[in-house]
């Protein structure tokens, strides 16, 4: 029996332009290959969540829900700001998750990552938004746990691992992260 190819939404938590964590996110993709579909969901146009928002919903936030509502899985990559989850991250998360009982999250499987210049990479990121996907019933996997520091060269712009034991690692993750989907949507 074959098992479904699951689409992923992919929310990044950086917007510079020549994002890490972006380019670590186009590695994954890489490495998984036509195991998946991975659709980078759009969140630097989103205005800061405000519950009076709730009974008129922004256009954008309705898009940012239905890109993920219509996703079979969610993988977060994305760098540490002040040993925390960026604000744009967070605002996707808080966006999404609302009005109250229209959770876009709720039962999905999910994976977190991270690669910053630091040594602890994004531990402490990827701690706190475990935090918040237990609330928002989201199905984390535990292992394996990926934070990486970034060195020049490391991954390129067409997501090509350039050390062959992070290559090797990363290729580890995507099989347990496509396995852990495939419990949720086989």
């Amino acid at each position: 029996m074959s098992k479904a190819i699951p689409d992923i939404a992919v929310l990044t938590g950086s917007l510079r332009k020549d994002s890490y964590n972006k380019k670590l996110a186009g590695a994954v993709e890489r490495l998984a290959g036509d195991r998946a579909r991975f659709n980078h969901v759009r969140i630097d146009d989103l205005p800061l969540y405000n519950q009076d928002y709730d009974s008129d919903y922004p256009a954008v936030y309705k898009r940012l829900k239905s890109d993920i509502e219509s996703a079979d899985a969610v993988l977060f990559v994305s760098p540490e700001t002040n040993r925390s989850v960026p604000g744009v991250l967070k605002n996707a998360i808080d966006a999404a998750s609302r009005p109250w009982g229209t959770n876009s999250f709720a039962g999905k499987p999910a994976a977190v990552l991270g690669i910053s210049i630091g040594t602890i990479g994004t531990a402490l990121m990827q701690q706190h938004l475990r935090n918040s996907a237990v609330f928002l019933d989201l199905h984390m996997l535990a292992q394996p746990e990926v934070f990486l520091q970034w060195s020049d060269g490391l991954i390129d712009d067409a997501g090509q691992v350039s050390n062959e034991s992070t290559r090797e690692f990363l290729a580890g993750f995507v099989d347990k992260y496509l396995a852990w989907i495939n419990r949720f949507i086989a």
